[in-house]
């Protein structure tokens, strides 16, 4: 019976193996939410059975099963002026890309060190998809040329012009908007032009990025794949070769968008299904909380201990004249706290979102805060600070269920306004749970959708069933620029016959006239 026992599970195993696919994933950015979806994307893989190798410079707390980490955490760092909020208070007009710079310096040195450069001359590592994150460079692409494998993009904000070019074409500008935007369709003429502007400077950058990128590619990458034996392909085509886009969007979140079918919106897939149980400590305050709580948090980079010491204690100030307890996530304790004010050095935030108490989450606007607020249901007040924050907060606004509140030294004071308003103005919460119906109300659980994507495309060989024309399509054609020079030759060859032919009839004419004449 042992024996049979023994067979059966080994018969069980291998079949298992054999569904299990080598997935690589790069993710090497350092910013903590960068790492929660990353780590979102492996515990589903896992589950799954993959094996999975992780390229980070964040690694994860616990060990995942069957996750094999490149940890690059020596080679990658943050700059600490972008994440400084009073640095960011004292210079407002801080340019728009000025994260560019080190962005692009951050994924050079994501491929350019030892673990990344020992994966890649290691010719028995071999995988069957990469699924690489992009943020404003395409230069991961070249993992998929060294491994010669399909590759799936991961964008970790909602659709964006230039993230879909990758897999289609730039949408309109006069109804999409750019994600470092704040404005939200249906556009004024003001607005229409602002995109449009943001678009064709987006574009002139990206022929800069675009030259880095290959510098990259050539440098750190073309060895790799001559070394393999595999043709060296143009960055160019590369980077426009991926299978589809798994995008951290939702409909509930964002706005209703014309995208291809190879690019799939999973916004939410990082969350817990089951939510963990509140620290018995931060349970007491929560049921002492008679009026309900708020909570307050900057995100998982921002750091609350950096504003300015005037409106750390404006806002003190402020939340102890509110009769709700307010829960605020802050890196440090603050002297002299009213008795209503609880500080959370660390803040398990799902749970706090889903318990029934919370009324109110006072956000920096970012996507990961933004969709837990719709999955769990809690209207927000968003303070944006830099990237695609301001344009969430202008959607929830937008939408109905948010408000805006700008980052600045008198900020207490309009926050208290808002506060009042949304705790007493129950639309709010109305519109919220709406729109957390429509981001629950999906066919499968975007967990499932991740998995089920991500092994098409292996099985169907880079998923090209899927890939429209779009892309791939010249410029000139889509605007029939060739049928217009086509047309324009005809009615040029035209108007000279006609004037050779009047001409030639004009001189008969003149002929048998002078003939007559004579």
């Amino acid at each position: 019976m042992a024996k049979w026992t023994l067979f059966l599970m080994s018969v069980l195993s291998s079949l298992y193996l054999s569904n299990a696919y080598k997935i690589l994933v790069i993710f090497p950015l350092p910013g903590k939410s960068h790492s929660i979806l990353a780590e979102g994307v492996l515990n589903q893989l896992s589950r799954a059975g993959h094996e999975v190798t992780y390229v980070a410079s964040i690694i994860p707390a616990k060990p995942i099963k069957g996750v094999t980490v490149i940890n690059i955490s020596d080679y990658l760092k943050l700059p600490a002026h972008l994440m400084n909020l009073k640095s960011i208070m004292d210079n407002k007009n801080t340019d728009r890309f000025s994260h560019l710079p080190s962005m692009l310096n951050m994924s050079r040195n994501a491929i350019n060190n030892v673990p990344v450069q020992t994966l890649l001359s290691d010719k028995t590592q071999q995988f069957d998809v990469v699924i690489a994150e992009w943020m404003y460079n395409e230069v991961y692409a070249g993992f998929s040329g060294v491994f010669n494998c399909p590759l799936i993009w991961f964008s970790t904000v909602e659709p964006h012009w230039m993230v879909l070019q990758l897999v289609d074409e730039v949408p309109n500008p006069s109804y999409t908007v750019d994600i470092l935007s704040g404005n939200v369709p249906p556009l004024t003429f003001t607005q229409r032009v602002m995109e449009l502007g943001y678009q064709i400077f987006g574009k002139l950058l990206k022929i800069y990025v675009s030259s880095v990128d290959q510098e990259i590619y050539e440098k750190h990458f073309v060895s790799h794949i001559r070394n393999r034996g595999y043709p060296v392909p143009p960055f160019e085509e590369l980077k426009y070769n991926g299978s589809l886009v798994l995008s951290n969007s939702h409909v509930s979140m964002g706005i209703a968008t014309r995208l291809p079918p190879n690019y799939i919106p999973i916004g939410g897939y990082h969350i817990d299904p089951v939510v963990k149980p509140l620290p018995k400590d931060l349970q007491k305050i929560i049921d002492d909380a008679k009026h309900g709580f708020i909570y307050f948090s900057m995100g998982s980079n921002l750091r609350s201990k950096h504003l300015p010491a005037e409106v750390k204690q404006d806002l003190l100030n402020m939340f102890g004249e509110l009769k709700q307890t307010v829960l605020w996530k802050f890196e440090e304790d603050l002297p002299n706290r009213p008795s209503n004010v609880h500080i959370l050095k660390w803040a398990p935030q799902q749970s706090i979102l889903a318990h029934e108490k919370c009324l109110l989450f006072i956000t920096h606007g970012g996507l990961l805060s933004t969709t837990e607020s719709i999955h769990f249901g809690v209207p927000t007040i968003g303070i944006p600070v830099f990237g695609d924050q301001f344009v969430n907060v202008a959607r929830g606004v937008k939408k109905g269920y948010a408000k805006k509140v700008d980052l600045s030294y008198t900020m207490a004071k309009d926050l208290k306004v808002a506060i009042q308003e949304m705790i007493n103005d129950s639309r709010y919460m109305k519109k919220i749970k709406e729109l957390s119906f429509i981001y629950h109300h999906r066919t499968v659980s975007p967990g499932q959708e991740l998995v089920h994507w991500v092994e098409h495309v292996i099985k169907t060989g880079g998923a090209w069933h899927l890939r429209t024309h779009a892309a791939t399509t010249p410029w000139y054609q889509k605007v029939y620029l060739d049928l217009a020079i086509v047309l324009l030759i005809i009615m040029i060859a035209i108007k000279y016959l006609f004037r050779y032919m009047c001409c030639s009839n004009g001189k008969k004419v003149l002929a048998n006239y002078m003939k007559k004449q004579n």
